[in-house]
């Protein structure tokens, strides 16, 4: 192995600067509850950040609802895969489709209401530890259900239980009641490319 040079010598030096500084912080972190995270933007990966969520949970032995809004006019690979744990998984596929889809908006307001009380039934459960409310911003973006009511429930929901919600267009109140916020960025698609949407990839 080669002796280690100039570079090398300034690169540990930096880690090691770096580590403390990490360290310090991860000391620092004492409390421990239950998160909200909210993924939005108009970049690809909310769903799916929030599908590799429940995995880690199913990892760690953990329970997991899962609430699907607005998707739900075709399977979807994670829908196939999830429904293998029935036991640790309560996945409840509740929308009728793409709201340019179903161009029916009183339907669509009735089964995002409905399925707002199953997401409440899941989060008054102690026993599940992760509740994933997949496209919830868009049924709040659309005025299906009342935005102070489910930020409320939210908020009422076990200490140490974890919520992630996804959906484009997050609405402020939401957005300031989470604990963790990611937007994201598209700077490419496929699909403007004029390639379909690919079995898992997008579904």
């Amino acid at each position: 192995m080669s002796e280690p040079t100039d570079r090398d010598q300034r690169h540990r030096q930096r880690m090691q600067r770096k580590k403390v500084v990490v360290d310090q912080k991860i000391a620092e972190a004492r409390d421990e509850r239950g998160l909200l995270l909210v993924l939005t933007g108009n970049g690809k990966g909310k769903s799916s950040s929030a599908f590799g969520m429940a995995a880690r949970a199913l990892g760690h032995d953990m329970q997991v609802g899962i609430v699907q809004f607005i998707k739900g006019a075709s399977s979807t690979g994670e829908e196939a895969f999830f429904r293998r744990f029935p036991e640790q998984v309560r996945y409840h596929v509740m929308g009728a489709g793409f709201t340019w889809e179903t161009q029916d908006r009183q339907d669509d307001i009735a089964k995002a209401q409905a399925a707002w009380a199953i997401a409440v039934e899941l989060m008054r459960d102690p026993a599940v530890a992760l509740v994933i409310m997949d496209e919830l911003n868009i049924a709040l973006k659309y005025k299906y259900l009342e935005l102070d009511q489910v930020v409320a429930d939210i908020a009422g929901r076990p200490a140490h239980q974890h919520v992630v919600v996804t959906g484009r267009g997050a609405p402020p109140a939401l957005v300031e009641a989470a604990d963790t916020v990611t937007e994201m960025g598209m700077l490419k698609h496929a699909f403007k490319a004029g390639i379909k949407a690919q079995k898992g990839v997008e579904f």
